[in-house]
């Protein structure tokens, strides 16, 4: 095990390396863009199933069904696996060709502007990728059930590299021209998918697992997986579903040279709340963004989702209950500091990372603004993360989903309204917000499950740490200040951004211990409460 998490967490910051990397790639040779607007969204579109069955639906639900069968029969392990595989293989296939056919007939009628054409043309280029993504994640999760972990943590920098070759072979090497670059890089995205799926495969000969087409549809695990992977899909990617309703959106709403500043409703000529290039602002945010929280949030629910299960299914009311008061304390106290820091560091991280090449001072100051709002919900998405996972504890995976789907459909409705006086901004607060709704909602459920005993200790805990995260945004200010705000080079902005995250990582973690926070102890302690409890989210 200890071989195997060794593995997971180096190839997982060598994933998390390249794909800095990737981005301030696309930032160089793209900018903020209504071409890289166009081949963000095609982008998103499969690489949303690897969110949803990589990190979500098909660790949760599938793995824990065929390592049981892997225990009585590897036989019908191999079959059970060989059926879910071809079930998702035919499933996502079909819907490939589905929308294939939308897009045909979408261009042949109303797709009349170039910018909308060359969209539809990136998403029909690298939709298979869907299909052979979650095929890679499905297989991933059939090697680690055989603890075999290189492979399938490999996958992502796989799609890294490819990228980023696929963007220097043909800006620099070549110099192609921008729109011929992207096609490329489109293409390369497929040639990544063959790779990761070759990856995977040649390992399992050694686990004896053969992959062919199977039909076992009928048998109780295919059929537990099937029930329990459809509401997790959409309880666990409820954060993924709204950015891309925020990309949507904006993609729709944005002037251009080509569309013009406004366009005609209801025989009113009204103006584009945003400008190309929206949509490149709203991914280079999101990926700031989502760094801690892929880093912190998802470890620290990942840690804490056996601990629930163990506890819930022993009955065990009183434990579960503490741990689920540390966990969500916990998330809030690694959470709410990190927001405070996101936001002061914010620009100067922007400069470091994006702003050369295509990438303009103007970029910066645009990007940055979309960044804070969506480092607003960062509390919201550590939560959504808790919550979750303790309803599907319970066997309560119908909350979730239904929260989720509560909290996209607010989340559109509430885009609409704010893109009009904050822009691009306005598409992120949105997401912020809605994210607070999903976990108010959980939390109010849980409450009626396990009882008012849930919130017990949570005032006094959340108290102390907005009190030392006060006081490190206090110091992190003195610190602003004193640099000042402007642009000074790179190699000023990396001693403004080195020095703040040490004084302020410094003065949050000694006010915490000074005022006794609990959750400083346990986090430090890998799980151990200071009365010697066991905390267990952290074990």
């Amino acid at each position: 095990m200890v071989k195997g998490f060794r593995q997971i967490a180096f190839l997982t910051v060598i994933s998390r390396i390249l794909g800095m990397v990737r981005d301030m790639s696309f930032a160089y040779f793209f900018g903020r863009s209504e071409l890289f607007d166009a081949w963000a969204i095609a982008f998103k579109i499969p690489n949303l199933s690897r969110r949803i069955f990589g990190e979500g639906a098909a660790a949760t639900s599938f793995i824990p069904v065929y390592s049981q069968y892997l225990e009585k029969n590897p036989q019908e392990a191999n079959r059970l696996a060989n059926t879910v595989l071809t079930i998702v293989f035919l499933i996502l296939s079909a819907a490939v060709v589905l929308i294939w056919l939308g897009i045909w007939g979408y261009m042949q009628v109303g797709a009349e502007l170039e910018g909308t054409q060359r969209m539809l043309k990136l998403t029909a280029i690298m939709l298979p990728y869907m299909v052979m993504i979650c095929l890679v994640a499905i297989m991933g999760g059939i090697l680690n059930s055989h603890r075999h972990f290189a492979a399938p943590a490999l996958a992502p920098v796989v799609l890294n590299v490819f990228l980023i070759a696929a963007l220097f072979i043909s800006g620099r090497w070549l110099g192609w021209p921008k729109e011929k670059m992207a096609f490329f890089t489109a293409w390369a995205v497929l040639a990544v998918g063959v790779g990761q799926l070759l990856l995977v495969m040649v390992p399992m000969r050694r686990y004896q697992v053969v992959i062919r087409p199977a039909w076992d549809i009928h048998s109780e695990g295919v059929r537990k997986i099937l029930v329990l992977m459809g509401p997790m899909i959409l309880g666990l990617t409820a954060t993924q579903l709204n950015t891309l309703a925020d990309d949507i959106i904006a993609k729709s709403l944005s002037g251009s040279p080509e569309k013009g500043d406004s366009f005609v409703f209801l025989g009113r000529m009204i103006r584009y709340p945003v400008w190309a290039g929206t949509v490149s602002g709203l991914f280079y945010a999101q990926r700031l963004y989502q760094f801690p929280l892929g880093v912190l949030g998802t470890s620290l629910a990942t840690a804490i989702y056996p601990v629930l299960s163990r506890t819930a299914a022993r009955g065990e009311k009183k434990e579960l209950t503490g741990t689920v008061r540390q966990g969500m304390c916990g998330a809030f106290f690694i959470a709410l500091p990190a927001t405070v820091g996101m936001i002061l560091i914010g620009q100067p991280l922007i400069r470091v990372l994006f702003e050369r090449g295509e990438f303009t001072a103007d970029d910066t100051a645009a990007t940055s603004w979309i960044l804070y709002c969506y480092c607003l919900g960062l509390c919201g998405y550590f939560g959504q993360q808790i919550a979750t996972r303790v309803c599907y504890a319970l066997g309560q995976s119908k909350q979730p989903a239904l929260t989720a789907s509560l909290a996209v459909g607010v989340n559109v409705c509430l885009n609409l309204v704010l893109i009009w006086p904050l822009g691009a901004a306005g598409l992120a607060l949105s997401t912020a917000v809605c994210s607070y709704l999903q976990v108010g909602i959980l939390l109010y459920v849980l409450r009626r499950r396990l009882g008012a005993e849930l919130f017990e200790g949570w005032l006094k805990s959340l108290l102390k740490t907005a009190a030392a995260t006060a006081v490190m945004a206090a110091a992190g200010l003195v610190l602003l200040g004193l640099f000042g705000r402007g642009a000074g080079g790179t190699i000023r902005d990396l001693v403004q951004i080195g020095t703040m995250v040490a004084v302020c990582c410094g003065v949050f973690l000694l006010v915490s211990w000074l005022g006794g926070n609990e959750m400083l102890g346990l986090l430090l302690s890998g799980g151990r409460s200071s009365k010697g409890q066991d905390a267990g989210a952290l074990e």
